[in-house]
């Protein structure tokens, strides 16, 4: 993609990796063959600085827009900087959920995530010259994300294992001070709200033929204030491809094939 993923994805180990970062930036942020850690360290400030201007052109409250079906159920109706939010289990709901914020102007970054695919991420609305895969972290899961959350506007994360305390209060305070967004693929504790799928039921297959048209799904939002969770059934996506909330049943769907019938004679 953009010349800027080429430069995000030499930035795996953090601090360990900023010569890296040096020699695969543009010349106008290279400080040469021989450049000192103190010029890779200022590399990356640079390179963290035209993101965010890039950013601030858009996105200059501490509310993140969303997609409107989902707004519907957050608490304050956006996804908020510096928070954190969990997904229970379903990629579909991630890239729904990374939709607002990219066409925005935020970047967005996913760690641990290798089924997230990008031609159904373009498909959801996600602009892929804003997004950052890094498919296999391994162990140095968090070391990612840290690096991640230190350029990107939001940042989606699976972590292979449960996470320790004082590794989510790392984070955190990471996240408040960059201001970042992180949506948690799994558990996690201290969210702002879990969102979870439930209740799939699809269209368009018919007694043995057909194909997939269009999916409903109930999205269930449980809020860290408290209170009852908020739940909507919404197309994920309806027949045109396009994610809403469900206001009317769905028309039938003409079968793609005609049913099979008994040889005779």
């Amino acid at each position: 993609m953009s010349e800027a993923i080429d430069i995000f994805e030499c930035m795996f180990e953090y601090e360990e990796m900023l010569p890296a970062v040096a020699s695969s930036a543009p010349p106008t942020l290279r400080g040469g063959a021989n450049a000192s850690p103190a010029g890779s360290v200022e590399t990356v400030r640079e390179l963290q600085a035209r993101i965010g201007q890039m950013q601030a052109k858009k996105l200059d409250t501490r509310d993140i827009p969303t997609h409107p079906a989902i707004a519907e159920l957050l608490p304050g109706g956006s996804l908020k900087q510096g928070a954190a939010y969990s997904v229970d289990a379903s990629v579909t709901l991630l890239m729904v959920l990374l939709a607002g914020p990219s066409a925005a102007g935020s970047w967005c970054g996913v760690v641990g995530i290798p089924e997230f695919g990008i031609e159904a991420a373009s498909r959801y609305g996600i602009d892929l010259e804003r997004l950052v895969l890094v498919p296999d972290p391994g162990e140095q899961w968090l070391t990612v994300t840290a690096a991640v959350a230190d350029v990107m506007g939001v940042v989606v994360t699976r972590p292979p294992k449960r996470a320790t305390d004082a590794t989510v209060s790392r984070l955190a305070a990471r996240l408040r001070q960059r201001g970042v967004t992180l949506i948690v693929l799994g558990p996690w504790p201290q969210t702002e709200a879990m969102l979870s799928l439930s209740d799939n039921r699809w269209s368009g297959i018919g007694d043995g033929h057909g194909f997939l048209a269009a999916r409903q799904a109930t999205v269930t939002v449980t809020s860290r204030v408290g209170g009852r969770p908020r739940s909507a059934d919404l197309w994920l996506p309806d027949q045109g491809e396009s994610v809403r909330t469900v206001r009317a049943p769905l028309a039938p769907v003409r079968p793609a094939y005609a049913p099979l019938r008994e040889a005779t004679g």
